[in-house]
């Protein structure tokens, strides 16, 4: 690297840094990852999980994409669950417990096995900024290292400071240094910056642990995995994690130290996660409730280290041992640490354009917490849109982005840009307007085009997904086309309490009954033999199975993307000048001149533009 100019750095090495640096290396750029310890690279510094509501589907589409959340995340899986199972398939959400230590060393023997791909341990204090471009990175050492384009993922590191109590010390996490001057460097440069929280439960001994006296929690019988490729296969073995409960005793018990505890006293006044709440803060603003569940997830197949999810907390040590010692079966609870909050600097996402690249530097982009979200998913589908668009802007291609009706990953970094974020932001399936379309089981269908057209997701990648997208779609034309006569279809539909048939007709309507399943019509002898001869697996199956019960909603919802498509086609010219629209609200002239949408469907999204607003703007386009 002494003398070397990279096509791209990146600064950090979570889960963000770990798949920018993935994405831009395979995608053909000499890339350097840079992090302060390389034996934390993609450390899991909260729960040992991936995946759930939403996050399950961002995973899902990083996979596709060919990013390697995904494949780690199978290949250290202890646990696999299909969260939401009795809803609609939308709402199917996977989530794998995972091997805490096992997660780091996939990732860092997969970047290891990454062609293109660089190291380097050493704490970034800078940037070196000309004229309005990014030229490359100041080591805390005073080396410099050029590159035509950087990608910021700092987590919580930017001037981190840890919260126990009354005690306050800096640190990006527990055991590791905070990272300084990137902040004041950015303040100078004319970058707006914030402060968020957010906290980790205690690490406990599993072996002073009374798992008798709780709920256990296994996982599916028949595991499935993340990642589309072959490169992984579904758990033959699990662990179970097991549920408790907090009590009015130990609430009363946490209440002692609130007025130690530093989100009371006034020591933190920034915003932490409202859906990830503290304990003390979920006693505080749930009052009536008196208890709360605790989840008691394993840290890996051989650790006897303890996650407490749900017991996430700043209070004094004591504190916290005295209250969990109070929870059914951790009477003889052993601390491996206890919990914390941490506060940490931030850079309001407005600031940045649908590539993540800051408006303010050319070839800067920010990934991750830097931009104000929580979740290791979160940050990871935001690394690798950094590390891809990073890579084609050095290639001098088009970007890549995509759109809210395309991913959750449009989803989030829309929202992000367009409305900004005062609160560590997280992904739910409420937040996608076209969630029937962006299911967990698809995403293959919906990306693995698009990156194969770039150059990222492999031929086989390519193949394999369009083998199981004619598989699919030749077996729903099955259905549509084959009849059932009401003999054979009467006994399955009166078993089922659904109305006989009177005469022949075609299988598809009968499947589409909501009281038939898919193993009640592959009792029908010309499914089953269909089945046999064409070798379907069990995701081809399920793919059809939601193409055809869900058709309907499937065209409704495609046909209202087309709608708002349109709209994301009518591009607005980066230098408009909002003050011509005289017609124009004042909140509207203001809030598009900052954030400078790229589109009138972005404009139509930001919070204070009207509807009429919208109006004016089309008048003014021709429209």
């Amino acid at each position: 690297m002494f003398g070397i100019e990279y096509d791209v750095i990146v600064v950090g090495g979570g889960h963000a840094g770990s798949e920018a640096a993935a994405a831009a290396a395979n995608l053909g750029c000499s890339t350097l990852l840079i992090t302060m310890n390389l034996q934390n690279i993609a450390q899991m510094s909260c729960n040992p999980a991936m995946g759930g509501i939403a996050k399950g589907q961002i995973v899902r589409e990083i996979d596709a994409l060919g990013g390697y959340s995904g494949i780690v995340s199978d290949k250290t899986a202890i646990q696999f669950k299909m969260l939401n199972k009795s809803k609609g398939p939308a709402m199917w959400s996977p989530r794998v417990q995972s091997d805490r230590m096992r997660f780091a060393e996939e990732w860092r023997l997969l970047l290891e096995q990454t062609n293109n791909l660089d190291f380097y341990q050493e704490m970034v204090s800078g940037l070196v900024v000309e004229n309005g471009e990014v030229k490359g990175v100041k080591t805390s050492l005073g080396l410099e290292i050029k590159a035509k384009t950087v990608v910021l993922t700092n987590g919580t590191f930017l001037n981190g400071l840890i919260h126990i109590g009354e005690k306050q010390f800096g640190g990006g996490r527990s055991g590791e240094k905070a990272a300084t001057g990137i902040t004041e460097q950015l303040i100078d440069l004319g970058f707006d910056a914030g402060r968020m929280k957010t906290g980790t439960p205690p690490r406990v001994d599993g072996r002073s642990l009374d798992y008798s006296k709780m709920i256990e929690q296994p996982g599916d019988e028949q595991p499935e995995k993340f990642s589309y490729s072959n490169l992984t296969k579904p758990l033959k073995e699990q662990r179970s994690c097991y549920m408790t409960y907090t009590s009015t005793e130990v609430h009363n018990l946490l209440r002692e130290g609130f007025d130690r505890s530093p989100m009371f006293n006034g020591s933190i006044k920034s915003i932490g996660p409202r859906y990830c709440p503290s304990i003390e803060d979920k006693i505080n603003r749930f009052a009536d409730k008196d208890r709360h569940q605790l989840f008691v997830e394993p840290e890996g197949w051989n650790t006897v280290e303890v996650y407490v999810n749900g017991f996430s907390t700043s209070l004094p040590e004591d504190v916290q041992f005295k209250a969990l010692r109070s929870v059914v079966g951790f009477e003889n609870v052993k601390f491996f640490r206890p919990g914390y909050a941490i506060e940490y600097d931030y850079f309001p996402p407005t600031q940045l354009t649908h590539t993540l690249e800051t408006k303010l530097i050319s070839g800067l982009y920010f990934a991750g917490q830097i931009n104000g979200t929580t979740g290791y998913e979160e940050a990871a589908s935001q690394g690798l849109m950094a590390g891809m668009n990073a890579a084609l802007k050095v290639k001098e291609k088009e970007s890549f982005i995509l759109k809210r009706s395309e991913a959750y990953i449009g989803v989030l970094i829309d929202d992000l840009i367009t409305k900004g974020t005062e609160e560590p932001y997280r992904m739910f399936t409420s937040r996608a307007e076209y969630r029937t379309l962006l299911r967990q089981d698809n995403a293959d269908f919906r990306l693995t085009p698009k990156s194969f057209e770039i150059g990222l997701a492999s031929e086989e990648r390519m193949r394999r997904m369009e083998r199981k997208e004619k598989q699919s779609s030749d077996f729903v034309q099955f259905f549509k086309e084959t009849s059932i006569s009401p003999e054979e279809a009467n006994p399955v539909l009166e078993k089922n309490d659904s109305s006989p048939i009177k005469q022949s007709g075609k299988l598809f309507k009968l499947f589409s009954r909501p009281q038939i399943n898919l193993k009640d019509v592959m009792g029908f002898e010309k499914v089953s033999t269909y089945i046999k001869e064409n070798n379907l697996d069990k995701e081809v199956l399920e793919q059809t199975e939601i193409q055809v019960k869900y058709s309907g909603y499937i065209e409704k919802e495609k046909n209202n993307a087309d709608k708002l498509n349109r709209l994301e086609d009518l591009k607005i010219p980066k230098d408009f000048d909002y003050t011509k629209l005289k017609s124009l609200s004042f909140e509207a002239c203001e809030k598009m001149s900052k954030i400078r949408p790229a589109t009138i469907s972005q404009a139509s999204r930001i919070s204070g533009v009207s509807p009429s607003d919208i109006s004016v703007l089309l008048v003014y386009m021709g429209r």
